[in-house]
């Protein structure tokens, strides 16, 4: 069962970072604006420059192609990209039980993004991620733009895909109610560090 190492990792004003993210665990991160919540989630998913070393199930992120890696530890950005006309263009395995329990209809595979409210995208990106079955999740504000009953739904698919399929998560999110909720560990990062909260 794969675990997410971090070891010494430097990006920008962040770190040292050091954290272990067990199989099936949610550790989520909070912090200011600017301080670095964002850049970790990127250095993590190997899209920005760092140092340090980050390993998944003692694979280190340096022994494989960046898509590769980027497969295995998926990152959801808080804003997601489009790049075709319609949604069922973005996805090579069409899931209409998981975009049913997200709140969609068979229908949305036809709809075109440009149709789509922020909160549309934002679901449809995480369905989008979850399809291509990561052994790790690294998720930016994956409910920033979610009404309540949303918002609900969403943290209940990702912590049954984090039990079921054993895969540690890091979750950045602003809301102390949302992290009371589901995380198993919650880290604010402060000065560049990561403070236990």
């Amino acid at each position: 069962m794969p675990t997410l190492s971090i070891k010494s990792l430097q990006v920008a004003h962040v770190g040292p970072v050091d954290l272990d993210i067990n199989p099936g665990e949610i550790v989520c991160l909070s912090g200011a604006s600017g301080s670095g919540k964002s850049l970790l989630c990127r250095a993590l998913a190997d899209l920005i420059s760092h140092t340090g070393v980050v390993r998944l199930d003692g694979e280190d992120a340096t022994a494989m192609p960046a898509p590769h890696w980027r497969r295995r530890v998926a990152l959801l950005p808080a804003e997601s990209q489009w790049w075709y006309d319609r949604v069922g263009a973005h996805f090579i395995h069409k899931d209409d039980a998981l975009l049913q329990a997200l709140g969609f209809t068979s229908a949305t595979w036809d709809w075109e993004v440009a149709r789509c409210s922020t909160g549309e995208k934002q679901r449809l990106a995480l369905l989008r991620v979850l399809a291509n079955q990561p052994q790790c999740l690294l998720l930016d504000e994956p409910t920033g733009s979610l009404d309540e009953e949303n918002t609900l739904r969403v943290e209940q698919i990702i912590n049954d895909y984090a039990q079921q399929h054993a895969a540690p998560v890091l979750w950045v999110s602003h809301s102390g109610a949302q992290i009371k909720r589901i995380a198993s560990r919650h880290f604010k990062i402060r000065n560049g560090q990561l403070e236990p909260l």
